[in-house]
């Protein structure tokens, strides 16, 4: 499982400097980079609540292998669209739905299976651990992607890309089956969707976490899809330049995993993330004003660090406070994690093309910050998380 998961989340990482300059080199609009990108996040959104009530009625490993599939078929398409000289623009829109349709059905299925493997006590280290390995690809992927575009040709880069994925799909038949727990799979499917539903309105934490963790990130995460318009505008750096921040961005993440981990047991996590979520807007916003290429890798590589280390602790408390036979439905809420960020680039890069992209990240950041605020201000449940999640973690 785990080494599939890394050769998925490889090519996915190669995927995001792929798209992007397949997109812009097509269209050269900020707009356009938005429009794919919530291509994606609508049908996340939409088919979420099902994928979740499915990853605990039926095989989670079936699930994750499902999802792939449909990403593998769609990605191949697109090859052989690019290799024929016939890709459009509507192409990308397309099968990045076929994407975004995909993710919903093994996501929460692929969260929950950790869940099977490891046992609640020691899910905190294994999610961890989980994202440490996948932030690693979001270095690598990325700065091979870049780099491949620029010496062998985006043809070439995009068929070794597929292929990560398709290998990637033949690791999940090595994984032991993994069926839900509970007697979900006895009532309908509907009901099941319904019990997810109630759960999540009334924990009250929960409920605060989940928007919590969703709001700073759909206003701040938009910055990922327009690195290109930073590195082809601004810095007019071209694919390599594009291929190394994405890098820095991922090695950002690497570290703020490895935090993590390491203070996997501390019993301050709220004033962790909201000490993450201030740094990263802060450093998000030196990003977006600095003048030099080479200035803003070290801000954007600072930036992911908290990034990560606030989503890790949001995503990891969430998974920590519910029960393991509603694991799937509650996971498929945290998919918005995924698509509200996605979503979030429409806006943002339709503001991007009006007032420029530094001003449209730098004001997003700030108003991050204004909503974390809000939140621990007017929540009193938010504020009682680390007893909440101390006594969980006790049982």
């Amino acid at each position: 499982m785990f080494a599939s998961n890394t050769t998925f989340f490889l090519g996915l990482g190669g995927q995001t400097v792929l798209r992007a300059w397949l997109v812009f080199q097509l269209t050269g609009s900020e707009l356009k980079l938005g429009l794919v990108s919530a291509a994606v996040a609508i049908p996340m959104l939409l088919v979420a609540p099902l994928g979740g009530a499915i990853a605990d009625r039926i095989d989670r490993r079936t699930l994750v292998a499902s999802g792939q599939a449909m990403v593998v078929v769609g990605e191949t398409i697109i090859l052989v669209l690019l290799l024929t000289d016939t890709l459009r623009f509507w192409h990308l829109l397309v099968m990045a739905t076929v994407m975004g349709s995909a993710f919903p059905i093994m996501m929460p299925a692929r969260q929950a299976i950790i869940a099977n493997v490891v046992g609640r006590g020691r899910l905190s280290n294994a999610m961890a651990l989980n994202m440490a390995a996948v932030n690693t690809t979001r270095v690598l992927g990325p700065a091979v992607a870049g780099f491949l575009i620029g010496a062998v040709g985006l043809k070439v880069a995009y068929s070794i890309n597929v292929s990560l994925y398709v290998l990637a799909l033949i690791g999940m038949f090595g994984v032991h089956s993994a069926p839900p727990p509970g007697n979900a799979a006895d009532e309908s499917l509907i009901k099941n969707m319904r019990e997810g539903l109630r759960y999540v309105l009334e924990d009250r934490l929960v409920l605060v976490l989940l928007f919590f963790g969703l709001v700073p990130m759909f206003l701040v995460m938009p910055f990922q899809n327009l690195l290109v318009v930073f590195t082809e505008k601004i810095w007019k750096v071209g694919p390599e330049g594009l291929g190394i921040m994405s890098a820095a961005a991922g090695v950002g993440g690497l570290i703020g995993a490895i935090l993590v981990a390491w203070r996997s047991e501390s019993t301050r996590r709220l004033g962790m993330m909201m000490f993450a979520v201030c740094a990263l807007s802060l450093f998000l916003v030196l990003f977006a004003i600095s003048p030099w290429y080479w200035l803003a890798l070290p801000m954007i590589l600072i930036a992911n660090v908290f990034a990560i280390l606030y989503s890790a602790l949001n995503n990891t408390a969430i998974q920590v406070l519910i029960p393991d036979e509603l694991r799937g439905r509650v996971s498929s809420f945290l998919m918005m994690s995924f698509s509200l960020p996605l979503l979030g680039t429409l806006p943002v890069s339709a503001v991007a093309q009006v007032v420029g992209a530094p001003s449209a990240v730098a004001g997003a950041a700030v108003l991050a910050v204004l909503a974390a605020v809000a939140f621990y201000t007017f929540s009193p449940s938010l504020r009682q998380m680390n007893e909440r999640l101390g006594e969980a973690m006790r049982e």
